[in-house]
């Protein structure tokens, strides 16, 4: 998506803003990152505050309201600090955040960290104020309709657990980026770090063990795990199809190396 700079976004919008933060000395425009029209550090005599939105026509405008909801209760979320409608930009204002994101290679000093921050997220309950789809409802038709109760579930599901999701801070990881949040099993968020586990050099069977860590991954059963593998494996090649990206071929890799895995033995 083509970002829009902050000098580029209307008077009005930018004063909006500025009610709230002071008057910003400078922004640097976010480069990482595909789906926000605007993200950008906005630094003022109060410290540096994070800004993404969209314009309020876009037809996916609705998801950054949503967005803010939710990370509003998220565990290990940065705080929504405020919100604005002005200008025809919808805009929310966020805690800044500092660290490098975790290395989940094998051996990495943060993957403890990584596995905390996994089980401190598959506690969090979705909030029932905040309508969504449930994860098995979103991959609808990816999946055998039987296989439907394996995915269901009411935590708050982040379902996009990149490393640049992350951010390893002093007081622990950081979890950004809720916009694809959504109901779902306990232990989805754990079984969506096994593909990233073995795009980052583990064998399946590591990834899977350090999965196993996490209390809610325990619970799972192996036919659910399987069915949730394989789902993901045919939603990440349909993206592939329909949004090309070079990122997408490791990761497809990488979670069909899973599936292979899980189906050599007839128990998984």
């Amino acid at each position: 998506m083509d970002r829009t700079a902050w000098l580029e976004l209307p008077t009005e919008s930018r004063s909006a803003v500025e009610a709230y933060t002071g008057p910003v000395e400078h922004a640097e425009t976010a480069e990482t990152g595909v789906m926000a029209r605007l993200a950008c550090t906005l630094h003022t005599a109060a410290g540096p505050v994070f800004v993404k939105g969209t314009r309020s026509d876009e037809p996916a405008a609705w998801m950054y309201d949503y967005e803010a909801r939710v990370t509003r209760v998220a565990p290990l979320a940065p705080r929504v600090l405020w919100q604005v409608d002005a200008g025809g930009w919808l805009l929310a204002g966020y805690e800044y955040l500092v660290g490098p994101h975790p290395d989940l290679s094998p051996g990495s000093r943060d993957l403890c960290a990584f596995l905390d921050a996994l089980a401190v997220m598959s506690e969090a309950p979705w909030p029932e104020q905040v309508r969504k789809k449930p994860l098995r409802v979103r991959w609808a038709g990816f999946f055998p309709s039987d296989r439907s109760p394996d995915l269901e579930g009411q935590t708050l599901v982040h379902s996009d657990v990149s490393p640049l999701n992350m951010l390893t801070t002093t007081g622990g990881i950081r979890v950004l980026d809720w916009a694809l949040a959504c109901p779902g099993p306990a232990w989805a968020d754990t079984a969506f770090a096994i593909p990233r586990f073995i795009h980052a050099g583990h064998s399946a069977a590591q990834a899977e063990r350090l999965a196993q860590s996490v209390p809610a991954y325990q619970t799972a059963t192996p036919p659910a795990i399987t069915t949730f593998a394989r789902t993901v494996s045919a939603v990440w090649k349909s993206r592939a199809v329909s949004d090309p990206a070079p990122h997408r071929a490791p990761l497809i890799s990488a979670v069909d190396t899973w599936c292979e895995f899980r189906s050599m033995t007839p128990a998984r």
